[in-house]
């Protein structure tokens, strides 16, 4: 008899913790929500979310216009271009067809370009990683190219921008973040397996993990549920830039693929299963080289866990995928609104601490205060983080402007709540100035993807 009341007493605490275990997972699916029902009301988000844990999902759902004029919500099955997230595709390609024998990321760029006269020294591993010094082709492309970027262009048009440049630096010397590293990589792709980029991925990634909503968007594709991409979103819903979208000819192996959270579910898992490729070529993939990047994903850490993460931005569309391997958790991020990625890592840090029991905060009406030009001249300056990453402070029309040319961010305004404490709005960042014993500019403190980074003022 006290055999059987003790396996009751047990069924019932077994029981019991499949409840609270119940009620944990609910809690934080409501906060998930909650917090981008917020991020979507002050135009943070717009678009698709996929978070899980254990290979359960805690939350799928859209958010937003799929298109305003039409007024076609955005669902789960829309589908986004998800921007540079198309380069870790590009190097799991790469690493594949090392497997086959068919190529070496010792390989010397010249074996396959010996056109470009600097190719000797640069390796495939240096294009995988961002070490070439190659310069970075995107950046001759503006609004007024448009008409060019969103149409079929030659290949040979690209390869001839990046040559005409030499490297700004020795190969492995360095980071810096480069689409060309990618093009090239696709190209290499190509004369080594005698196929298309695009047959590649396909045979190796998309048809494998049953990707089907997976797509590249050559001029256009005629699938419904591809959202329309806008540049801005302002706080009347009227859209402040032409609805566009650029072809996947122009981004190619550095950001050409479309797809669905929940296609990019079935990648995240294979990540995490490790298919597709051997465990040595993943352990290659995900060992972090300078500024801790592997082979298109970043491997850093968040609120104390491990996290592989990337982001993309194009005209149009955002999109931010993050996977804490030590917690098998996965957060995916969709949208057709923005241009610069970053914006999305503030809304993913946030979303790590809610699956974290971290603070967080809703999003919230910031009232932004005039600041005269007199006093803004004291922010004006180079702030240093070390010896090669630096911030630019500048006055431009009366409105402070934030640069940081190493960490990939264009010249921003930045906006006051007081004299203290300004917003990035591109990154969704606080900027915390400091003030010395005599009230003069002494440096300034980045609060931004649940970090806070501290620059001295040198000048």
């Amino acid at each position: 008899m006290k055999k059987y009341k003790i396996i009751s007493l047990l069924l019932v605490f077994i029981a019991g913790s499949f409840y609270l275990n119940a009620q944990q997972i609910d809690s934080i699916s409501r906060k998930l929500d909650e917090y981008l029902i917020s991020a979507n009301e002050f135009h943070k988000f717009n678009g698709s979310a996929l978070i899980a844990q254990h290979g359960k999902i805690l939350l799928q759902k859209s958010y937003g216009y799929k298109n305003f004029e039409r007024h076609f919500l955005n669902e789960n099955n829309t589908i986004y271009q998800i921007g540079s997230i198309t380069k870790q595709f590009t190097a799991t390609v790469i690493l594949k067809l090392q497997e086959d024998g068919k190529l070496s990321i010792k390989d010397k760029l010249s074996k396959y370009f010996p056109e470009f006269k600097y190719a000797g020294k640069i390796t495939l591993e240096n294009l995988l990683t961002h070490t070439s010094g190659i310069y970075n082709y995107t950046n001759d492309i503006g609004p007024e190219d448009s008409a060019i970027v969103c149409n079929p262009i030659n290949k040979k048009l690209v390869t001839d921008i990046i040559f005409q440049h030499k490297p700004s630096f020795d190969p492995g010397k360095q980071f810096q973040y480069s689409n060309s590293n990618y093009y090239l990589t696709g190209l290499i792709i190509e004369k080594v397996s005698g196929k298309s980029y695009e047959e590649n991925v396909r045979d190796i990634i998309f048809r494998p993990l049953q990707m089907s909503h997976s797509l590249f968007d050559f001029k256009h594709s005629s699938d419904t549920n591809i959202a329309t991409g806008y540049q801005t979103i302002n706080d009347t819903t009227e859209i402040e830039a032409t609805a566009w979208r650029w072809d996947s000819t122009v981004t190619y192996a550095a950001g050409a693929i479309f797809s669905t959270t929940g296609d990019m579910y079935k990648w995240a898992k294979a990540i995490a299963k490790m298919e597709i490729l051997s465990p040595d070529s993943w352990t290659d993939a995900l060992k972090p080289h300078l500024q801790n990047y592997g082979y298109g994903w970043y491997i850093d850490s968040m609120y104390g866990h491990k996290t592989i993460a990337h982001g993309g931005g194009i005209p149009g569309f955002t999109a931010y995928m993050s996977y804490f391997p030590d917690d098998d958790i996965t957060i995916i991020l969709l949208t057709n609104e923005g241009w610069f990625n970053e914006g999305l890592a503030t809304i993913n840090s946030n979303l790590s601490a809610i699956c974290f029991h971290q603070p967080f905060e809703l999003f919230h009406k910031i009232m932004f205060v005039q600041l005269s030009p007199q006093l803004l001249k004291k922010y004006i300056g180079r702030y240093d983080f070390d010896k090669k990453h630096h911030v630019y402070i500048t006055l431009e029309n009366d409105t402070l402007q934030m640069e940081a040319p190493q960490g990939g961010l264009p010249k921003s305004p930045l906006f006051p709540r007081d004299e203290n404490n300004f917003y990035l709005k591109i990154i969704d960042a606080r900027i915390e100035f400091v003030k010395d014993a005599s009230g003069n500019i002494s440096g300034l403190i980045s609060h931004y993807n649940g970090k806070n980074e501290v620059c001295k003022k040198v000048d």
